[in-house]
């Protein structure tokens, strides 16, 4: 009995067979509405992380302290607070509609400007940016919270600027590339 000669070629792996087949076929679409939804989670789990994260170690912050922050929003710094638990949970429920309306806003502009559909990246990162501006210099201002129109230290910018456009705009333009160009 002979054994056959080993080939010369080599054969793709079973996770290198799946991962070209994938990446031929076009993935498929989803809804608007799921899109949306599924972006807001991302969205805020991506942006309290980094919250937590930064100024966790910028001030230090503790997680109910920035939940707090967030809630300031509707009813004042006082009264978040003085709210305890009850108003951390307020803001991180905030927190979470604020991120899925952040994306709805950017799936409704998708169905006007079909491009940044198939551009999610370039365009994603840019929107992350604008986001980033409102929030800090038009919804904060003008919230229960307002601290009026001030910049704040470098490195808070930069990392709102750099975190917003990686973590908020890039996955909203993401989920919402996944819904597709409008129908024409």
């Amino acid at each position: 009995m002979t054994t056959p000669a080993p080939s010369l070629i080599r054969q793709p792996s079973l996770l290198e067979s799946r991962a070209a087949t994938a990446a031929a076929e076009p993935r498929q679409k989803i809804s608007g509405l799921r899109a949306v939804l599924l972006g807001g989670l991302t969205v805020g789990i991506c942006d309290i992380t980094d919250a937590l994260v930064f100024f966790g170690l910028y001030i230090p912050a503790t997680p109910i302290r920035i939940f707090h922050s967030v809630a300031a929003g509707l009813i004042g710094r006082d009264a978040a607070r003085a709210g305890g638990i009850p108003t951390a949970i307020l803001g991180g429920f905030l927190h979470f509609l604020n991120a899925t309306i952040i994306t709805a806003i950017y799936y409704l502009v998708s169905r006007k400007l079909p491009a940044i559909v198939r551009r999610p990246v370039a365009y994603g990162l840019a929107y992350g940016v604008v986001c980033y501006f409102v929030m800090s210099f038009v919804v904060v201002p003008l919230s229960a919270a307002g601290r009026g129109l001030s910049w704040p230290e470098w490195p808070i910018v930069f990392n709102g600027i750099l975190g917003h456009a990686l973590l908020v705009g890039l996955p909203a333009a993401l989920w919402v590339s996944r819904a597709g160009e409008p129908a024409r």
